[in-house]
């Protein structure tokens, strides 16, 4: 599964404000919510607030992949994020987070939620790609870093 198949340009915002993990989160499901499926913002936040009262997402090296399921959506949903400004994800290495891979799964396929958030702690950890992707500032080019880099 490559992980330019799981998002589109309009999922990636290069510029995501907030201070802390609760506004980066706020920040992301509201934007989340104004181009793709996921039509509740509010209801995506609280469910992405819930996923991460029970363990950080934060991966290491200033990663965080926030998932979570939602009825309603025919399809996964995955939008990437870079924080303006690093925050405290809570991850295992203590780094804050800058680069965040936003999943949402329809409830009833537990399947295609595992193997995309596979896909994208796979192409996180290769080939050097989140030193690349930081180096990014819009949208078209993280997109196209996507689809040229395999995983």
């Amino acid at each position: 599964m490559r992980l330019a198949n799981l998002t589109h340009p309009e999922l990636i915002f290069p510029h995501l404000a907030g201070s802390d993990r609760p506004t980066v989160l706020r920040a992301f499901a509201d934007r989340l919510a104004e181009v793709s499926p996921v039509a509740d913002a509010e209801d995506l936040y609280r469910r992405l607030c819930e996923r991460e009262d029970l363990s950080s997402t934060g991966i290491g090296s200033g990663v965080a992949i926030p998932h979570c399921k939602m009825n309603g959506l025919s399809e996964v949903v995955v939008a990437i994020g870079l924080c303006e400004h690093p925050v405290d994800f809570d991850a295992d290495d203590g780094e804050p987070v800058d680069l965040l891979f936003l999943l949402v799964s329809p409830e009833d396929a537990p399947a295609e939620h595992l193997q995309s958030l596979s896909a994208i702690s796979k192409w996180v950890k290769a080939n050097q790609h989140v030193e690349k992707i930081r180096q990014l500032d819009d949208a078209e080019s993280i997109y196209e870093l996507l689809e040229r880099e395999t995983d």
